[in-house]
């Protein structure tokens, strides 16, 4: 039930497995820990062993047999923590590597729902107005609740500001993104919808293609091209459609 936010707060299969096992049994030996967690015995002396180092499980004698608890799950957060602030220790000196090999010039893709949230953390690095030509309202997508609400809050505080000009389609079908995106927006004329969308932000142009109102594809799809002389060029042709495009 655990095992996938378990391995995902840094966890094996196995260490999830036991530590599972630990919080449905409380405190019991290895056979039975073996039974409920589907571990062979072996692997799970193993799994404890690195359970009780990150301190999320303990061991006592009883009548001379080991037995091993659990300790409260608070504890997953502060190993999270700890990952963080040892993270932050480098991340200055990692950040300037990268900065220093990264070209000017470049395309790639991104792929997937993971490669979309690469494509959101372009626009929290970047810092800078975000326009959107053809927005589809794709934010709605359900495989993105929980992460967009990381990203908006995070967006929000550094005051990057968005300007839409979506599809005519949205208006009827998907009315909640506009709350959810606020002002500026206005809309595409009908006869100029189409099944592609356009960002630009910074120093990036991120198209889309397959894109329908409130739903990415199954495996969505995004190709960045990264070229300042581009992205001011864009600029240019999102503010001649603003500008011919009727107020809301």
């Amino acid at each position: 039930m655990y095992q996938e936010i378990l391995q995902k707060a840094g966890l094996s299969l196995n260490e999830a497995r036991v530590y599972e096992a630990l919080l449905n049994l409380g405190e019991v030996n290895v056979n039975k820990i073996s039974i409920k967690s589907k571990v062979h015995r072996r692997n799970v002396y193993d799994s404890l062993n690195k359970l009780i180092e990150k301190g999320l499980a303990s061991e006592t004698f009883i009548k001379g047999e080991k037995s091993f608890k659990a300790i409260n799950p608070e504890r997953l957060k502060e190993i999270i923590k700890e990952k963080e602030t040892a993270l932050d220790m480098y991340l200055p000196d990692m950040k300037k590597l990268y900065k220093s090999v990264e070209p000017e010039a470049e395309a790639y893709f991104f792929r997937g729902v993971e490669g979309f949230k690469n494509y959101l953390q372009l626009i929290l690095e970047q810092k800078q107005t975000v326009y959107f030509i053809g927005a589809k309202a794709f934010w709605l997508d359900p495989r993105l609740k929980h992460y967009l609400r990381h990203f908006d809050k995070e967006r929000k505080a550094q005051g990057i500001k968005f300007v839409h000009l979506f599809d005519y389609e949205v208006r009827k079908d998907k009315p909640e993104i506009l709350k959810l995106v606020g002002k500026p927006y206005k809309f595409l004329p009908k006869e100029y919808s189409s099944l592609t969308a356009v960002d630009i932000f910074g120093d990036y142009v991120v198209t889309f293609v397959g894109v329908k109102p409130g739903q990415l594809d199954e495996e969505p799809l995004q190709f960045v091209l990264k070229s300042k002389t581009l992205a001011d060029g864009y600029r240019k042709y999102f503010q001649f459609m603003w500008d011919n495009c009727k107020e809301e």
